[in-house]
């Protein structure tokens, strides 16, 4: 599994269970022990924290955005591990480096998450939310045909 894939796979869980007991819990010690135990000796921890950061700095806004996106699904009805899947999806794909994170990569993996951990359709769901998002925020790059985009 490539590093940023366990990453985010540890992110999930952090979020899982930090979302589980009501948030209630420090998010940065389930994180710090699910990275110990998940992903010892990662070559890029720091890839972690930005995004543990970066979700929750801008939670309030990427659950807006889930609300605005999936208004017919009230986000405390939303599976657990959707819901944060889309919280990690949303992050990276609205506020993380372009350069580091392309919008497409965010959507698949985001996609690939949702096949491993979520329901039999979470795919569908994660791919249809994220899918509007990225056509709303990248009209020019949606519209080129697949075969001209460079993502």
């Amino acid at each position: 599994m490539a590093t940023r894939h366990l990453v985010r796979t540890v992110i999930l869980q952090s979020l899982y269970e930090w979302d589980f007991y009501g948030r209630t819990t420090d998010i940065t010690q389930v994180l710090e022990r699910n990275l110990a135990e998940f992903a010892p000796g990662i070559d890029e921890p720091e890839f972690a924290w930005k995004i543990l950061k970066g979700i929750a700095e801008n939670l309030e806004e990427i659950d807006a955005r889930i609300k605005k996106t999936a208004p017919e699904w009230p986000i405390e009805k939303i599976a657990i591990i959707d819901r944060n899947i889309l919280r990690v999806g949303l992050y990276e794909l609205l506020f993380a480096d372009k350069a580091e994170v392309p919008p497409k990569v965010a959507i698949n993996e985001a996609i690939e998450m949702a096949k491993n951990y979520g329901g039999p359709n979470s795919s569908r769901f994660i791919n249809g939310v994220l899918g509007t998002v990225f056509r709303e925020n990248y009209p020019e790059e949606a519209s080129k045909p697949k075969e001209d985009r460079h993502v």
